[in-house]
């Protein structure tokens, strides 16, 4: 059962490093150029790594459990968001982020 837990976990890892990938080539001048990026194509290469983890995960946790952990990726994002890319981390958001971490928590005690 580890290893699916270690799966789950290697799969909101890479989710999370494609979806930063997908932010920093947003920057291109225009759409055709940032969906050629290189940064883009790794991303969504990384993406679809992450939904083929997740599916093996899958195999042996409940969904009603392995899906409310990728929440923890919303968190990542939020901080990668803000630490990355100067994004806005302010109390409305933080206490958005309690609250996913309060709910995930709560999903894992019932």
């Amino acid at each position: 059962m580890t290893l699916y837990w270690t799966v789950l976990a290697a799969a909101i890892v890479t989710s999370i490093l494609g979806q930063t990938l997908l932010k920093t080539a947003a920057g291109s001048a225009d759409f055709v150029s940032q969906l050629f990026d290189p940064r883009t194509l790794i991303g969504l290469f990384l993406y679809g790594g992450a939904a083929l983890l997740y599916i093996v995960a899958l195999r042996r946790i409940p969904m009603s459990v392995a899906l409310p952990c990728t929440a923890v990726s919303y968190v990542a994002a939020a901080l990668i968001g803000h630490y990355g890319f100067a994004e806005p981390l302010g109390a409305m958001q933080l206490g958005a982020l309690a609250l996913i971490c309060l709910g995930v928590v709560m999903l894992a005690l019932a």
